[in-house]
């Protein structure tokens, strides 16, 4: 909106020319949200008490039920803020940031209907359901994308400069796993104060600079990765990591609100997208390691059980392990940043070694 009214208003004021340059309004988009978070978030926390006080998850540890009636749906005040941001700073004509701002919202209206229905009803939908809402919705998206152009159909490998196979329709099934894996990695994380969202900021950062740098052309060409021409991406990138930020000042232990399954699903989509959208999703299984290994422990935990009838983590996903060990929240939670933030920069340095 702003966008607009600045392209209008350059014609008379020059200086409004700044708001064309994708780094300013990845920097403002980024500010607002966090503003409007800091400034917003103690209102709709009292609003979340009076109706989406939650419930904890079953098979969490014990300490975990003094976490009861703490109110959950934040994720509701991450995309309100996200898609405001958005509407404000970016070129609302491009496709892209339509796509995408359907791509969250889509996710997150499934987890809006699990977190309700745990809230009124105590339980919320079956696996069945959510497993095929999300199928459903990934297939619309991935069909969008890729009718509209809005990404190739080509995969890139790290490390292989000059390998870029190209999957036709099929790369609808590629969009299709990448964004089923990526949301529920994240919901699986969400389970320790501040946990998924401190993760999730340095990814964050890692793929909008990779949705910016392979937006523009010299970058591109000098890291040697595909130029993709979805700019805009970036800005709603700085939309996420400011809600995100903003988010976590209020998530932080002790919690004062929980994101909920609207937040996990709709930002692990999000980070698919701008993955995606760079042409760098396989750069999640580095980046996004703590999420991988979050996946793994839970797959491995039931299938040993299922097959030995042994567990092999005294709970799963592993971070509940680790606190059943003796470890506080808040070192789990800082060491699951760190080692994000290492990952992340390793997988920056792989750009260059191709």
């Amino acid at each position: 909106m702003f966008y607009h009214i600045a392209t209008y208003l350059q014609q008379s004021i020059s200086a409004f020319n700044i708001v064309h340059y994708i780094s300013f309004r990845t920097i403002a988009s980024l500010l607002t949200s966090l503003l409007v978070s800091l400034l917003i978030g103690n209102w709709f926390i009292k609003k979340s008490q009076e109706y989406f006080a939650s419930q904890v998850r079953e098979y969490t540890p014990e300490r975990h039920k003094t976490k009861n009636n703490i109110p959950t749906m934040g994720g509701l005040l991450i995309l309100a803020i996200v898609f405001f941001t958005s509407l404000i700073w970016c070129n609302l004509a491009k496709l892209h940031v339509w796509l995408f701002l359907l791509g969250i919202l889509l996710f997150g209206a499934i987890g809006f209907w699990d977190d309700w229905k745990k809230i009124t009803k105590r339980k919320g939908i079956t696996a069945k359901q959510k497993w095929f809402m999300q199928i459903a919705f990934s297939f619309i998206i991935a069909l969008l994308l890729v009718s509209t152009l809005t990404v190739s159909t080509s995969i890139c490998f790290p490390f292989l400069k000059n390998f870029h196979p190209n999957l036709g329709w099929f790369f609808i099934f590629w969009i299709m796993f990448v964004l089923l894996a990526t949301s529920n990695a994240v919901n699986l994380t969400d389970g320790l104060d501040g946990l998924a969202s401190g993760v999730l900021l340095p990814n964050l950062a890692l793929f909008a600079f990779l949705c910016y740098a392979s937006s523009h052309f010299i970058i591109a060409a000098y890291l040697h990765i595909p130029f993709t021409n979805n700019p805009e991406i970036t800005v709603i990138s700085g939309a996420l990591i400011g809600a995100v930020l903003g988010f976590l000042w209020f998530n932080a232990h002790p919690a004062q609100i929980f994101m909920g399954d609207v937040g996990s699903l709709s930002l692990g989509a999000a980070l698919a997208l701008m993955a995606l959208m760079s042409k760098q999703e396989l750069l999640l299984v580095v980046s996004g390691g703590v999420f991988v290994i979050e996946t793994v422990s839970v797959m491995l935990q039931v299938l040993s059980f299922k097959y030995r009838g042994k567990r092999i983590f005294k709970m799963a996903p592993i971070h509940h392990h680790f606190e059943l060990e003796g470890l506080s929240e808040t070192k789990i939670t800082t060491r699951f940043i760190i080692i994000s933030i290492v990952l992340c920069m390793v997988s920056l340095i792989t750009l260059k070694i191709r």
